[in-house]
């Protein structure tokens, strides 16, 4: 069910025609999303010395609710929730519920004003969500208020390395002012609080994030990938616990 909230479209630059366009494509589903959420998953494995499964889970973002059928099936939630503040794809995401024969209820509303209550989410996935987001810090105390104690955070994000890029920036919309490099991001979630090791970030460097030459010349051997601490990161993946 499609719940209407209140949500203010300030804090979010809308998508361009072909952003929404991309967002129902195999690439996006295939590429982007699946390899994402089997990441977060081994992290969250690491994290939780086993299996994350069952509990509330909350996609902050979920868009046409192309996650939802993935979450579902790797995770095995015992209720699964979609948050979004763009009516639209919310309406597509109740079809993908319905033709999937999905558990999930949607919430019309924006990440810095989340609709449920204190300490009632036990896992939050927030994909390519946050670079959307004009004011950062007040989503992330909301994600901090909604996870339960011991709850933990799924967190997959595309770095100002890969959104100030003139292919992206022809592309799609971002507020560049917020866009934020891996360790960035990784220092503010450490600075409000989420538990996490090295052992629980992935540093991704995949060949859709390499908007010079989409990896073209290493696919084709004229290049070897550059290895981690001699690149600027495009990606960052991180599995993270609110303590107990």
């Amino acid at each position: 069910m499609h719940t209407p909230g209140t949500h203010s479209p300030s804090n979010y630059v809308p998508e361009t025609s072909f952003g929404v366009w991309f967002l129902r494509t195999h690439v996006w589903q295939h590429h982007v999303l699946r390899v994402a959420i089997e990441d977060l998953d081994k992290l969250a494995m690491r994290l939780n010395d086993g299996p994350l499964r069952g509990g509330t889970l909350l996609d902050v973002g979920c868009g046409q609710g192309k996650s939802l059928g993935l979450l579902t099936r790797k995770f095995k939630p015992d209720t699964l929730i979609g948050l979004d503040s763009h009516g639209e794809s919310l309406a597509e995401a109740q079809q993908e519920i319905d033709r999937q024969k999905l558990s999930a209820r949607l919430i019309e509303g924006d990440c810095t004003q989340i609709a449920l209550p204190d300490n009632s989410i036990d896992v939050l996935f927030c994909h390519q969500t946050f670079h959307h987001l004009v004011d950062q810090q007040t989503a992330l105390n909301e994600f901090y208020r909604v996870l339960k104690p011991g709850g933990v955070l799924l967190f997959a994000e595309s770095t100002k390395a890969y959104i100030d890029t003139w292919v992206i920036r022809l592309l799609f919309r971002h507020p560049m002012e917020v866009q934020k490099s891996a360790e960035e991001y990784l220092a503010m979630m450490r600075n409000m609080g989420f538990a996490f090791d090295a052992a629980h970030v992935s540093y991704p460097y995949l060949w859709w994030s390499r908007s010079s030459d989409f990896g073209l010349l290493e696919r084709f051997g004229l290049r070897a990938p550059p290895p981690p601490g001699k690149r600027e990161e495009t990606l960052v993946n991180l599995a993270a616990r609110k303590p107990y």
